[in-house]
């Protein structure tokens, strides 16, 4: 069985990727903004740093107290960190495969990718969803032609139209980005975190 993406772990490299942060603040941006695809937090945000931390792709750069409040250790990405959260997201955005909640998750955090990544990355999986209908097109009319109720394929059916729906979006979405109406300068801006975040 393949293993799942660590969806909370991509989410902690992607916003350390924009500034340097401590769990706290990474907490507060992913409440904040929605990221309902994290779950089990604080929990789960503390045991990603931790194994971030363990594996070098993330590194305390400072540790700090606020009056009666806990120690605040700070982390940045490393530069084996950055090439990793690369190469994990361009491959979920890549994949159709994948299920869609981590799909979401992928493109809730494309904006940290360079914008011609982003369109190499979503050019593939439409050209892989493509090629899915095909056979899936041909699958269905083999079966209708073997005489086969519609009720009994009415799940084949209901695939088609879900990836017919997700291949369209992706073609406005790449239409987006190709006009420049969605853009980036290749990377999130900091001070987006920081007006999130309620900072100066």
């Amino acid at each position: 069985m393949a293993r799942r993406p660590d969806l909370v772990g991509l989410t902690v490299l992607a916003m350390l990727s924009v500034r340097a942060s401590h769990p706290y603040e990474l907490h507060r941006f992913i409440v904040d903004t929605h990221k309902d695809y994290v779950t089990g937090l604080p929990r789960s945000l503390y045991h990603a740093v931790e194994r971030l931390a363990g594996e070098e792709l993330i590194v305390p750069v400072e540790t700090s107290r606020e009056g009666r409040r806990p120690e605040r250790t700070v982390y940045e990405i490393t530069d084996e960190g950055r090439r990793e959260l690369a190469t994990r997201l361009r491959a979920l955005l890549e994949n159709p495969g994948a299920e869609r909640r981590t799909f979401t998750a992928a493109v809730s955090l494309m904006g940290v990718l360079p914008v011609p990544d982003v369109l190499r990355a979503l050019r593939s999986r439409a050209a892989s969803i493509e090629g899915s209908l095909v056979s899936m097109n041909a699958h269905l009319k083999a079966l209708k032609d073997s005489g086969l109720p519609d009720v009994l394929m009415i799940e084949l059916d209901y695939e088609r139209a879900l990836s017919e729906s997700e291949l369209a979006w992706l073609g406005k979405l790449v239409a987006r980005l190709e006009s420049g109406e969605l853009d980036w300068p290749s990377t999130v801006r900091r001070e987006l975190l920081d007006e999130v975040l309620g900072e100066p």
